[in-house]
């Protein structure tokens, strides 16, 4: 019996046999070419015969949704990256590099810089950046697209795992997922999440060590897989996975029931979005609407900004799918209807945006991004506001500003708000907005959560930016992972300082990061104050069921045990995990 210690991923647990993913590698070697011109034409070829492969591939996503389609859509931008060709053509023309070694330079140059950025979100783009350029490699040496699937129901492993592999998947064969590589954000560990099958990543080289169709157990929970158990740990391994499928069969068929403590004490239990088509989805697993509207997927992977037009129409799609015309009367009421809130942009000048000159940081994590960077452009902050506004129209629609310091600059994006509502009442555009709020991901926002609060509505809680500036670990990062865990008192304190302050003012405070989902945290933040939890949509039932099996007075005095604790792992071992 062997176990591995990883990053977990996605709750749940799984037992089966290993399943090796394992495409085709190509090995670039480099030479010096007579013709530039032939070699880029070998090039053109290859790249025309990978944009072919993509052009399937986003259709059989569409077939499973919007935002995986996405996914292939910005490959094919990666494809036609003109800052990418340029940088290959001049290898090519001016070094003399063969189309293999020109491509793998540029693709691996370009990777690398995103792999320094700040968002993990974009860190994890250097997968897909890869997984562009090994499919033109493999184009260009002839070599197969990629490597076998299984056969049988298996647990997924892979140093990572690229979209491309996921999409291609048979997902009634995916009994979980474990990587060697990556963090809780990579595009496994979010594919995991969506389906609700459990994932762990950065176990480290010794997983690809394991033999094909060995059992293992993979907690998704803790983090651990166990290789080869004895009978005695199997036996216990899948008494829980039958316990853990019966709690959530029940959870779903509850799922739209509302989020009630024994005591009477109500929690909003909404979604984390980033596309029209994973409304549906968020309903079925019992929404109370969307706590967090990533509006980042109308402003990537394209050479100009959305007009204001276009977003309206993409925010009231979401609208619209949240609350269905068939709903009639008292229900169409804004203020009884489902909840869109609407972050703004959030991206930072680490971020390549071609129609932003945003240059190069030392020090991107703690450079101009979010608010800071809409600040710094006004006309497309502004123009969000606009869309944002005039989207409201259609339903009950609330405003975000992320990464939030200081009190000027919440004063900053309301005064934006100010000029952009008196520009539709000039032009004689009907707009609405019920509410103004701003993410708390700095720990200089959350102590001074109390001047904040005077200034907005509500409060959100970014848990995952709060965790790694609190603690100066990246949570991405496999070597300080350990260190980055929300449920660590430092941040308890952030969280409960946050959610009094928004109390005393009137307000009201929601958990949006990874925190709100874990069955752990759940009765900690419901005892700390938290009003509102939002999370990915596979989540939802379990929190619900958590809650309602709470007592609120209860979960107020473990808060506080844990709020006197000294470490995330006695925070765990109090909640028995």
């Amino acid at each position: 019996m062997k176990t591995l210690h990883g990053i977990p991923a996605s709750n749940g647990i799984a037992v089966g046999p290993v399943f090796h993913l394992r495409r085709t590698q190509v090995q670039v070697k480099a030479g010096t070419i007579d013709d530039p011109a032939a070699e880029w034409a070998r090039l053109e070829a290859a790249r025309a015969a990978a944009r072919a492969e993509i052009e399937a591939l986003v259709t059989r996503a569409t077939q499973v949704g919007e935002s995986e389609a996405a996914i292939f859509e910005a490959h094919r931008m990666f494809l036609d990256d003109p800052a990418l060709l340029d940088a290959v053509h001049a290898r090519i023309e001016e070094k003399r590099q063969n189309a293999e070694a020109a491509w793998n330079a540029a693709i691996e140059n370009y990777a690398a810089t995103l792999e320094t950025l700040d968002d993990p979100i974009f860190r994890t783009r250097a997968a897909d950046l890869r997984d562009v350029g090994g499919r033109v490699l493999r184009r260009l040496a002839g070599v197969a697209e990629s490597a076998a699937a299984p056969t049988i129901p298996s647990v997924i492993v892979a140093a990572e795992l690229t979209p491309s592999d996921t999409v291609q998947l048979d997902r009634a064969l995916v009994l979980a997922f474990c990587t060697a590589g990556g963090g809780p954000t990579s595009h496994a560990a979010i594919l995991a999440r969506a389906l609700g099958c459990p994932a762990v990543v950065g176990l480290g080289p010794a997983l690809e060590d394991l033999a094909a169709g060995t059992t293992v157990i993979v907690d998704g929970t803790t983090g651990l897989v166990v290789a080869d158990p004895d009978p005695a740990t199997l036996a216990s391994a899948l008494e829980r996975q039958t316990a853990d499928r019966a709690v959530r069969a029940q959870a779903l068929a509850w799922a739209s029931a509302p989020a009630i403590t024994r005591d009477g004490h109500r929690i909003e239990v909404v979604a984390n979005l980033g596309a029209a088509a994973e409304v549906e989805t968020a309903l079925a697993q019992g929404a109370e609407g969307v706590g967090l509207l990533r509006t980042e997927f109308l402003f990537l992977d394209r050479q100009t900004p959305p007009d204001e037009d276009e977003q309206v129409e993409a925010y009231r799609a979401i609208l619209t799918a949240l609350n269905p015309p068939g709903l009639t009367g008292a229900e169409r009421e804004p203020a009884i209807q489902r909840p869109l809130i609407i972050r703004t942009l959030d991206i930072g000048g680490d971020k390549p945006v071609p129609y932003l000159d945003l240059g190069q940081e030392m020090n991107p994590f703690l450079g101009v991004r979010g608010l800071r960077l809409g600040l710094a452009h006004p006309d497309l902050l502004k123009t969000q506001l606009r869309a944002i506004l005039r989207a409201g129209v259609a339903g009950r629609v609330l405003v975000m500003f992320p990464m939030v310091t200081t009190v000027a600059e919440v004063r900053a994006a309301k005064a934006l708000l100010a000029e952009a509502q008196a520009e539709l009442d000039a032009a004689g555009l009907p707009h609405r907005l019920d509410g103004v709020g701003i993410m708390v991901e700095v720990p200089g926002a959350a102590l001074l959560a109390d001047q904040l609060a005077a200034e907005v509505d509500f409060f959100s809680l970014g848990t995952n930016d709060l965790t790694q500036y609190t603690l100066a670990a990246d949570r991405t990062n496999s070597g300080v992972a350990a260190l980055a865990d929300a449920l660590h008192p430092a941040v308890l304190r952030l969280i409960e300082r946050t959610a009094a302050a928004a109390h005393a003012a009137g307000g009201w405070c929601g958990v949006c990061g990874e925190l709100a989902g874990d069955p752990v945290a759940v009765p900690i933040l419901v005892g700390l104050g938290v009003d509102e939890l939002s999370m990915a949509p596979a989540a939802i039932p379990q929190a619900k069921e958590i809650i309602r099996g709470l007592s609120f007075s209860e979960a107020r005095d473990l808060a506080r045990r844990a709020l006197n604790l000294a470490s995330a792992d006695e925070v765990r071992a109090l909640m028995g995990r």
